[in-house]
């Protein structure tokens, strides 16, 4: 988000157009003399325009040359001006928490988290000169990164004088609470959980530093925050980043492009669903609360994972984020049948649970082998509020998984770092260790480990024949 400032730039602005918020084109017009560019907004109103003139040469009578070369560095610089005209009228380059912490302060100063996550900053040397001149953004640099940010802060840290007059009579606050420096939403979540009191739980974490603990947040989507005392570098996960969640700690960051969508699609696409809506209706349930017993109804005598022996799912259908990093993989399916029954769409939900777990103890393989070390996931966002889905987790990965108190683990990350900023704690972490409460510890069914490990053999193998299926179709 970007606010804005009155300046004139190198094109022409047409005058008495307001510009207002949206998505703007640029049109290119090669003439025989000179190049042309316009800014156009959606309503198709020109903002502002640049020419620039080509070079012809006559070597001869009536030979006309041109170089393309020529005409394309034409082109580059209208296509400058008119971003110097609808570009520097930007006050400032915000993500999302920091321009809110703007709106709320007045206070331009960024997160490290948005900025190390998002924005290729170090922690440690601050901007890369060399990235934005690389992309053509050099004027990022100038006036000492003022637009983009040239006072970071810590997650948690107070800002100026807290809410101005202004933000708190629109919020309906006192002016002057304080007001922390923010932290992206994902983060927050793992924020409000990692760093729980779990004494009396009988957890190998008890007694043992954060970096034993996973925090996983998943909702629509499922991002696996862990922290390292020193940098660990891990392929397909993102980071580490110094400082992005906890204090002090370097954070990596795994992740799962759907969940919570791969499940509504798995099961809002079955030829039962329209039965399965009625019954959950009738029962006055959600439809998973419906199909998790219906599983339990069908499973007779027989651990209800085990319901999946001959269904197998491989749930990249939106390209795998961590730890393959690969945005070409699609979803698999091995084990259906004729059939499209209740029975089969609880089983087909419960195979997608599973290979979201499955998924999830990839990531945690990979971090491990690079250095992690982790013996405890604690899960929130709504996909938490499912038991099915915390006790695959808990199976499948052959950890306890540990649910806190507050579901909204999102909100209360983010009101640890208003009570970090207000002076209450000495440290987040001190705030973490009073705020963030266990609800719930859920341990996995050792005894069906034999069980999850072929099909976890099986998971891998998915993926392994679709890399030799788009072998063989790219081959001659």
């Amino acid at each position: 988000m970007m606010g804005e400032q009155t300046r004139e730039g190198g094109g022409t602005t047409m005058p008495g157009r307001d510009q207002e918020p949206g998505s703007y084109y640029v049109g290119v017009d090669v003439g025989t003399g000179s190049v042309r560019a316009a800014l156009v907004d959606q309503r198709g109103i020109l903002l502002a325009f640049a020419d620039q003139p080509i070079n012809q040469w006559e070597p001869q009578f009536n030979h006309h040359e041109q170089s393309s070369e020529d005409i394309w560095a034409a082109c580059c610089v209208v296509t400058k001006n008119l971003r110097e005209t609808c570009w520097d009228k930007a006050g400032h380059f915000f993500d999302l928490p920091d321009f809110l912490s703007w709106k709320a302060t007045g206070v331009s100063a960024r997160s490290l988290c948005s900025l190390v996550c998002k924005w290729t900053y170090s922690a440690e040397k601050g901007w890369d000169d060399s990235f934005w001149k690389m992309i053509g953004l050099e004027d990022f640099v100038a006036d000492n990164y003022s637009k983009i940010g040239n006072q970071v802060l810590p997650p948690g840290a107070s800002l100026g004088h807290g809410l101005t007059p202004e933000a708190a009579k629109d919020l309906g606050l006192p002016a002057g609470i304080a007001v922390a420096a923010s932290l992206i939403d994902a983060h927050a979540g793992g924020l409000g959980v990692i760093g729980a009191d779990v004494r009396g739980y009988g957890l190998a974490c008890e007694g043992q530093p954060m970096t034993s603990r996973l925090a996983v947040i998943c909702g629509t989507s499922s991002c696996h925050m862990g922290i390292s005392k020193d940098p660990i570098f891990v392929p397909g996960v993102w980071g580490p980043y110094f400082s992005a969640m906890v204090p002090g700690f370097w954070l990596n960051e795994g992740g799962q492009s759907v969940t919570g969508k791969l499940i509504d699609h798995m099961v809002q696409g079955h030829a039962a669903f329209p039965e399965l809506q009625a019954k959950a209706t009738a029962r006055c349930q959600s439809v998973y609360a419906y199909l998790n017993s219906h599983l339990d109804l069908i499973k007779k005598a027989q651990p209800v994972g085990f319901l999946t022996v001959d269904l197998h799912v491989w749930p990249d259908f939106h390209g795998n984020r961590s730890p393959l990093a690969d945005l070409t993989l699609k979803g698999m399916v091995t084990g259906l049948k004729l059939s499209q029954d209740l029975d089969d769409l609880a089983i087909l939900y419960l195979a997608t649970v599973q290979a979201i777990a499955f998924g999830t103890r990839l990531i945690i393989e990979v971090m491990e082998a690079a250095g992690h070390s982790i013996s405890t996931l604690f899960l929130c966002g709504g996909l938490s509020k499912n038991p099915l889905f915390v006790q695959m987790h808990a199976d499948i990965t052959g950890m306890p998984v540990v649910l806190s108190q507050e579901v909204e683990s999102v909100l209360v990350g983010a009101a640890i770092l208003g009570a970090c900023a207000s002076g209450d704690f000495a440290s987040v972490q001190e705030a973490m260790a009073r705020m963030s409460k266990v609800g719930k510890v859920v341990f996995p069914r050792l005894e069906d480990k034999r069980y999850y490990d072929k099909k976890y053999q099986v998971f891998l193998k998915l993926v392994e024949h679709q890399k030799e299926y788009a072998a063989i179709m790219k081959g001659d």
